[in-house]
C-alpha cells in the first residue's frame, strides 16, 4: 500500500475527529482503495510532507499529495474512474458544491460552539495551549464563553437538519438509494460530534439518526471503526 491519510487527531492518536478527515475516509471506502492513517495534532500539521499543507486531510497517493477533503474526492473520481463514483456526474458534482457550502455555514458554524470546549479538553497539553490561542482569537471571546453560546445553539441544532429531514422520507440517502460524496458532507460534522462529545444533538427516533446510522455502517462499517464518546 502505497497511500497514506494524515489525519487530525487528539491525545489518543486512535481517534481521528476532523470531520474532514471523515470525508475522505468515507471517500477512499467508497473507491475501494486501501490506505494507512498517519495521526497528527493541531500543532503537527504545519511540518508534515515537509511543510506541504496548512491543513489536513492530505492524501498521499504514491508521488502526488493532495489535501482539502473536497479537492481529495475530485481527484479519486478522476484518477479511479473505473471505480465507483462519488458524485455521478457532473451534476452530482455541483449538488456536492452547494451541499458542502451548506454545511459549513449551518451546521459546522452551530456544532463548533457545541463541542468547542469538548475539543480542547480531548488534546494533548501543547495543542490545548495553541486550540486556546487561535479559537479565542477567532471567536473574539473565551472557549467557556463560547461554550455558553452552544447551550442555545444546541436547543436550536435538530431544526437547522430540517432539509435533510424532509427528503430522507422520499430517499435513504442524499444521493438516492445509494450514498455519494454529499452524503459524506454531512456524515463528517456528526461523527465530529459523536468521537468527541458525548452531548446529544438530535432524539431518538429522529429520521436523521437512522441517515447517519446507515453512513455508520457502510463499508463494512467504516464510520464505527473509531467509538462513540
Amino acid at each position: 500500500m502505497n497511500r497514506t491519510l494524515y489525519s487530525l487527531c487528539g491525545a489518543d492518536r486512535s481517534r481521528p475527529f476532523s470531520p474532514h478527515t471523515w470525508k475522505t475516509v468515507l471517500s477512499l471506502a467508497h473507491k475501494g482503495l486501501d490506505h494507512q492513517t498517519k495521526p497528527v495534532g493541531f500543532t503537527q500539521v504545519p511540518v508534515i510532507e515537509n511543510a506541504a499543507t496548512k491543513i489536513v486531510p492530505l492524501l498521499r497517493d504514491g508521488e502526488q499529495l493532495v489535501s482539502d477533503s473536497f479537492e481529495i474526492a475530485l481527484y479519486l473520481e478522476k484518477t479511479y474512474p473505473d471505480r465507483p463514483s462519488l458524485f455521478g456526474g457532473e451534476g452530482g458534482k455541483a449538488m456536492a458544491r452547494f451541499i458542502e457550502s451548506w454545511s459549513l455555514m449551518t451546521l459546522h458554524t452551530s456544532l463548533v460552539r457545541i463541542i468547542l470546549v469538548d475539543i480542547h479538553d480531548s488534546l494533548e497539553p501543547v495543542d490545548r495551549a495553541y486550540f486556546r490561542t487561535s479559537r479565542e482569537a477567532r471567536f473574539g471571546m473565551s472557549l467557556e464563553a463560547v461554550a455558553e453560546t452552544g447551550i442555545e445553539e444546541l436547543k436550536s441544532f435538530a431544526a437547522k437538519l430540517e432539509p435533510l429531514r424532509t427528503m430522507l422520507k422520499k430517499q435513504p440517502f442524499i444521493g438516492g438509494e445509494t450514498p455519494l460524496f454529499a452524503d459524506y458532507i454531512v456524515f463528517g460534522p456528526l461523527q465530529w460530534a459523536r468521537i468527541v462529545s458525548t452531548k446529544r444533538i438530535l432524539e431518538p427516533g429522529d429520521p436523521v439518526i437512522d441517515w447517519f446510522e446507515r453512513c455508520l455502517d457502510l463499508h463494512d462499517g467504516a464510520g464505527r471503526s473509531v467509538t462513540a464518546a
